[in-house]
């Protein structure tokens, strides 16, 4: 027969209200809580979860939405997020939306109806409608209308520092390739900034920029080296856009990294102790991710929290790209 919180009592020598307080994590003596622990142990007691949260107004619960649990940075992400938050009792649902908006608009309801006690979203959708700023909501690169809370690596200096890593490996016609969304994200200033240094450093260069979703991007690919021969460094909008780049490249006939030196950005590997999959810019994964656990517990429990965090980021060399000589 399950234990019961009375069972704990009997046994520790206490009273229920006790009990209560140290599973709570409430101040209690330590001779106290040292007896519930034991008797908690002793007879395996499981706390109800769903009880405790009913009278809390708590479910101890976090909601993080993906648009694809196959990508590997996101699965990174991911599965830092649950480590953070456990650290903090906090359990974690993982909601693959697959970019479809009305999925996420039902994730955001748990928030509303009680079910989570708040989100953590990396979205493009357009959802823009059902994002306030009174919503416990921690977004991930991406901005709203709202002054939603919103966590994003240092895109920007990414954009610079790739510019700076391809001419520090001699080539001298770079160029960007990637693709976009309508809606408003940090991530559109890898581009941004990729030009601005290229224009401050009168540096040539060729953009292809492809709206998503994307479709038949080998051949625009194909078709934007055909139309700026001499391209030697690529900077691509993710690790993902690099290995297809490569791809077209060998078709090519091209080399990489002899003929041609990639770098794409998230810092993508399958593994935490392999190498990059391509040389990249590196988003600090675990940093984003206890950034965003803590600003979510944090407005969760009704303190004040700035609403943009910019994280740095690093350049990691790998096969697809020369040694500095």
């Amino acid at each position: 027969m399950k234990a019961t919180m009375k069972d704990v009592a009997k046994m520790a020598g206490v009273g229920v209200g006790s009990v209560s307080r140290v599973i709570n994590g409430e101040h209690v003596k330590e001779t106290t809580r040292t007896r519930v622990e034991e008797a908690i142990k002793v007879l395996d007691y499981q706390p109800d979860i769903y009880a405790r949260g009913l009278k809390t107004n708590r479910t101890n619960t976090v909601a993080l939405i993906l648009p694809s649990v196959w990508h590997p940075f996101f699965a990174e992400f991911a599965l830092s997020v649950e480590s953070c938050l456990a650290a903090q009792n906090y359990k974690m649902y993982l909601c693959n939306s697959n970019g479809n908006a009305e999925k996420e608009r039902e994730y955001i309801q748990m928030v509303q109806q009680n079910k989570v006690d708040g989100i953590i979203g990396i979205t493009y959708s357009d959802i823009d409608q059902y994002i306030s700023s009174n919503l416990p909501f921690v977004s991930i690169d991406r901005y709203f209308t709202e002054d939603v809370i919103y966590v994003t690596a240092d895109n920007a200096a990414g954009g610079r520092l790739a510019v700076d890593e391809l001419l520090k490996r001699r080539c001298r016609h770079l160029a960007y390739i990637g693709g976009y969304q309508e809606t408003p994200n940090e991530t559109k200033n890898r581009r941004k900034y990729f030009e601005i240094e290229c224009n401050a450093r009168q540096v040539q260069y060729d953009v292809l920029d492809m709206l998503e979703p994307l479709t038949q991007v080998n051949r625009h690919i194909n078709e934007f080296l055909d139309a700026h021969p001499g391209i030697d460094g690529i900077f691509t909008i993710n690790d993902d856009m690099a290995l297809t780049v490569c791809d077209v490249l060998q078709q090519r006939g091209q080399h990489v990294p002899d003929d041609v030196q990639v770098i794409g950005f998230d810092g993508q590997r399958i593994k935490e102790q392999d190498d990059f999959l391509v040389s990249t810019i590196v988003q600090p994964v675990a940093l984003m991710a206890q950034k965003s656990v803590d600003s979510l517990l944090a407005v969760i429990a009704g303190q004040t929290v700035d609403n943009r965090t910019v994280l740095p980021v690093a350049f990691g060399a790998s096969w697809t790209t020369q040694p500095i000589q």
